[in-house]
């Protein structure tokens, strides 16, 4: 992936998805959230974060599917034409919602597993094991509905270079997401939210 791509795709994570991911935390929701791009120039259709103290099933990547469907027909452009962000890797859920949706790609920038040791939110992991026996999260990444990215590859496949030139940016952003998990760590006991 070009580098200019990568840049922009970043500075929608730290302008746009968490600054709505800080609000929504600081309400007692999770710390996903999820954006979605014009495939043609990258520019973004809509951004939102999760909202599960109003409704457990709105996950980062679904709240943004409602707010995206809740767009104009006449300026929403077709999922098709679109790129889906994801903060961490989609749940079983959202990976469901995405696919029904009609996106072909999607974009998440930590994975279950990180999910799950850095930020204390195991349950990606725990549901795909349990209900759907898969083990490590170990799903079709490419398959006959979408392709996925995981974005630390796609960083760690740029030249030195380029990877130099990355680093400030993603600091910043691993820095902004492990502040929000320790402010959702800190208040999660207080809220409804029935997977904590």
């Amino acid at each position: 992936m070009h580098l200019n791509l990568l840049l922009k795709i970043l500075n929608i994570f730290m302008n746009e998805i968490i600054p709505k991911t800080r609000q929504g935390v600081s309400l007692g929701n999770k710390i996903f959230g999820g954006a979605i791009l014009k495939r043609d120039d990258f520019s973004l259709v809509i951004s939102e974060c999760n909202n599960e103290i109003e409704n457990p099933l709105w996950h980062g990547e679904i709240h943004t599917l409602n707010k995206y469907y809740e767009l104009s027909e006449s300026i929403r452009p077709s999922p098709k034409d679109c790129i889906f962000l994801s903060s961490h890797e989609p749940c079983s859920l959202c990976l469901s919602a995405i696919t029904w949706a009609g996106f072909t790609e999607f974009y998440y920038l930590y994975s279950y597993n990180e999910t799950a040791s850095k930020y204390n939110i195991p349950h990606d992991l725990n549901i795909l094991r349990e209900v759907f026996n898969i083990n490590d999260g170990n799903y079709r990444k490419h398959n006959s509905y979408w392709k996925s990215y995981y974005i630390i590859d796609l960083i760690n496949n740029l030249s030195d270079d380029e990877k130099n030139i990355i680093k400030p940016l993603m600091k910043k952003i691993q820095n902004s997401y492990s502040q929000l998990s320790e402010n959702y760590q800190s208040i999660k006991n207080s809220t409804n939210i029935p997977l904590k």
